[in-house]
């Protein structure tokens, strides 16, 4: 039997919390930050999380954790 591989992408991508939560990043922070206001930008700081119409297919991506 083979084992399930996790995809590289989704490993880099997403954490998963102790409890089940799957954590990402805020997007709209890596570039043109200019424009964008202080309050924005520090809205954007840290991690939100996965919306449950998407827990399924990050589960499926990373099968081992």
């Amino acid at each position: 039997m083979f084992k399930i591989k996790t995809k590289s992408s989704a490993k880099k991508r997403f954490f998963i919390r102790t409890g089940g939560v799957i954590k990402r990043g805020q997007a709209f922070k890596r570039h043109i930050l200019t424009k964008k206001s202080t309050k924005v930008k520090r809205k954007l700081r840290g991690l939100a999380s996965v919306h449950k119409s998407n827990i399924a297919s990050v589960r499926a991506m990373m099968p081992n954790s």
